[in-house]
């Protein structure tokens, strides 16, 4: 039996999420379906880096299973990635040792929040975007987002729901910054992520670049662990997770 790592993307607007759910369609019942026929119509269940909720998407999710098939890699992922359907896209397949465990042993996660802040919202950008009419400051939002780095206890970006007890993460880098006339892209690196945290911390930034929410507020949601005292989660069509990091040695 060979292990697989597989970085694949996907469009999350007609998923209901990642994970497996009864009776919904899931970017991992897509997959496994294919993968059930590469192996004889045999069950197989794939493991990823981490689950992304309804509407999110990615550009580097990384997942694997083990299979024992004969045919080069590139034929198993040209097979992969013409089989499932257009909305998921299987960009890379190599073998990994028997150790290699696409989420306990990843290193740290990227996260990339795009935000269309048109007055009147695009229909082209609609699927890829989440919109913000009312007009945001951008130095605002780049003090703030300062103050997310480092290693804190992030209970107050978290929403309910969550089972994870220890919410304290080391977040490397958080930053933001406008790619176009209208548009922002917030970025996230850290060593984990709980439920919700990154549209938590999105939906506190946009309400104090709109000047509804002071800086400060970012340091008393941290020492408190107030969720009350964040903004609003932003939607989840603007989420993407860029990039899962491993080790050397994981892989």
């Amino acid at each position: 039996m060979t292990r697989f790592k597989a970085t694949i993307a996907y469009d999350g607007t007609d998923f209901s999420g990642f994970q497996e759910q009864p009776g919904l369609r899931t970017v991992q019942s897509e997959i496994e379906k294919v993968l059930r026929r590469l192996n004889s119509d045999q069950e197989l269940k794939l493991q990823m880096a981490g689950r992304t909720d309804s509407g999110v998407h990615a550009y580097g999710q990384v997942i694997h299973f083990d299979l024992e098939d004969s045919r080069s890699t590139e034929r198993i992922r040209f097979a992969l990635d013409t089989q499932t359907p257009a909305d998921i896209s299987i960009w890379k397949l190599e073998k990994v040792g028997e150790n290699f465990h696409s989420r306990f042993t990843a290193h740290e996660k990227i996260y990339e929040y795009l935000l269309d802040n048109s007055f009147s919202r695009s229909p082209f950008k609609r699927r890829g975007q989440a919109w913000f009419r009312y007009p945001l400051d951008l130095e605002l939002m780049q003090e703030a987002i300062k103050k997310i780095e480092g290693q804190h206890d992030f209970e107050g970006f978290t929403a309910t729901g969550g089972t994870v007890e220890d919410k304290v993460r080391m977040i490397s880098q958080a930053s933001v910054e406008k790619i176009d006339e209208t548009s922002f892209k917030f970025t996230f690196r850290g060593n984990g992520f709980l439920y919700k945290q990154v549209r938590n911390m999105v939906g506190t930034l946009i309400k104090i670049g709109n000047k509804k929410m002071p800086v400060e507020q970012i340091d008393q949601i941290l020492r408190t662990g107030n969720r009350q005292l964040a903004g609003p989660t932003a939607h989840p069509e603007g989420l993407y997770l860029k990039e899962v990091i491993y080790h050397d040695e994981s892989k």
